[in-house]
């Protein structure tokens, strides 16, 4: 059962993740090039930007959770 619900879980953390919205100078920041990239982490959300935010928070510790809680049990 809780093998069940981790596959659910992560499988709904990484499209949250991967759905976010990329600035188009993030990995420039990374990597040196272009200024924004670092400026754009702080930018306010709004919208779905925000819901999608807020939840690849709960996913992420609903995540870690379950997993400790099947680490107890089992």
């Amino acid at each position: 059962m809780f093998n069940t619900i981790l596959i659910i879980i992560s499988v709904l953390l990484a499209t949250s993740i991967l759905l976010q919205q990329r600035g188009a100078g993030a990995s420039g920041g990374i990597f040196g090039g272009g200024s924004g990239g670092f400026d754009n982490a702080f930018q306010a959300k709004r919208g779905f930007d925000k819901i999608l935010f807020i939840s690849t928070i709960i996913l992420a510790i609903l995540f870690i959770g379950v997993a400790f809680v099947r680490l107890l049990i089992l």
